[in-house]
């Protein structure tokens, strides 16, 4: 598996509909910019100063994290939308651990992500810019006021800040003044667009060292899926079918002894045989279907996961709705992924019934969700089932999040690239 690594394609930010978009923006970030400012700093000013009052200064810095997230998402998704720079969206940082103690350690680690301060720094110098503009906005009306003055007044007229302008000045105060407000807020603009290229992009070399960990990563996530994989392969044919070959072999040879002197007996030998032959075939049938499912390069995925619910040995509520076909690969790797939890749930999660839903998304992802009411406490054990399905996702460039705690219920999620 080779990764491309690319550079992105340079956009301009100065073309007429992107400076007439980030002059609207900024005008309405001079206000509500500030609120959202005044909104994160009572937030964390009422959080520290209730810090040892019961314990309600710690909630009120917990939400104070999710809200500062919450805005640097929403300033890097409108920085994307208003000029394409192609910035993949901020997500929240991944679970490292399991329980409170993997759930505090997350918490720190969104608290010094380093693109969530790059948007809210974007969006305080925003705010700041969008203040101007809405002055300059103030000057420019004012200037075409003071441009028809003699209409309307006989000696001097009061013009922007307050100044007092002859009436037989006022027409070229107000057309220079315009013109002067006009030039300032199309030069806000663009500043702004090349403060939010420097500070919410990520350089050329980041974004190849990220492309480039990407890729190790999945090549280390299908080198260790591969050996799951043939592990598990092994177990199960040393452990399942291999035993029950030699048992047909040691009937037959049985089977063979008896059939000059108790033919009776060597019939009810040979019928044991074929039975147990029949049960290995089978079991080598659900072992090929483990490595790969043949409908669902035939028939889809959907198909592919009404015949696994039908196997299953718990009752399934499967809810799959997907438009079109993904890559064969992305639809391998969430078949696997919902066989294996289907799997884990019917051996040892003690649970009564599961649910599938499987969506594909509108970013282009094939997403799916198996939860159980079992009793919980699954965890990620190296050449385990979980272990192999992360593997397996993360090779096919996707995501894994489990969430099982004691008591259940058990819920993984998994999320790949429909074009992996």
């Amino acid at each position: 598996m080779t990764a491309q690594l690319t550079a992105p394609t340079p956009v301009r930010t100065s073309s007429p509909l992107r400076v007439a978009g980030a002059v609207v923006h900024l005008a309405a970030l001079g206000f509500l910019g500030a609120l959202a400012f005044s909104a994160l700093t009572g937030l964390l000013g009422f959080g520290v100063g209730l810090l040892f009052f019961l314990g309600f200064g710690l909630v009120l810095l917990v939400g104070f994290v999710y809200a500062l997230f919450g805005v640097a998402w929403l300033e890097t998704a409108r920085v994307e939308g208003l000029y394409g720079f192609g910035i993949p969206p901020l997500r929240w940082r991944e679970r490292v651990a399991p329980g409170f103690g993997g759930w505090l350690r997350t918490l720190l680690r969104q608290v010094v992500d380093g693109r969530q301060w790059r948007a809210i720094a974007n969006l305080a110098i925003a705010t700041l810019l969008g203040a101007i503009v809405i002055a300059l906005f103030r000057a420019a009306v004012w200037s075409v006021v003071l441009a028809f003055a003699p209409l309307f007044a006989d000696d001097t007229v009061r013009g922007f800040l307050g100044l007092e302008i002859a009436v037989a000045w006022a027409p070229v105060a107000g057309v220079v003044g315009l013109i002067v407000s006009l030039a300032g807020i199309v030069g806000l603009a663009l500043l702004h667009g090349v403060l939010s290229r420097a500070i919410v992009v990520p350089s050329r070399e980041e974004q190849l060292v990220a492309q480039v960990r990407t890729s190790d990563a999945q090549r280390a996530g299908a080198v260790r899926a591969s050996e799951v994989e043939r592990t598990r392969i092994e177990r199960d044919l040393h452990d399942g079918v291999q035993p029950r070959l030699v048992s047909v072999g040691m009937t037959l040879g049985l089977a063979q002894q008896k059939i000059d002197s108790d033919p009776a007996a060597a019939k009810a030998l040979v019928a044991e045989a074929h039975t147990s032959t029949k049960a290995a075939i089978t079991e080598l049938r659900q072992l090929a279907r483990g490595i790969h499912a043949s409908v669902l390069d035939d028939r889809g995925l959907d198909a592919a996961l009404s015949a696994l619910a039908g196997r299953s040995h718990i009752p399934v509520h499967l809810d799959v709705r997907i438009d079109g076909r993904c890559s064969r690969e992305a639809e391998a790797a969430v078949y696997f992924a919902i066989a294996e939890s289907l799997t884990n749930a019917a051996k040892h999660s003690r649970a009564a019934e599961c649910r599938v839903v499987v969506r594909r998304r509108d970013d282009g992802s094939l997403w799916a969700r198996v939860e159980d009411n079992g009793v919980g406490g699954a965890r990620v054990i190296p050449g385990g089932g979980l272990d192999g399905i992360s593997n397996r996702i993360l090779s096919a460039g996707g995501t894994v999040r489990l969430d099982s705690p004691n008591g259940g219920p058990t819920a993984l999620e998994v999320s790949v690239p429909c074009a992996s």
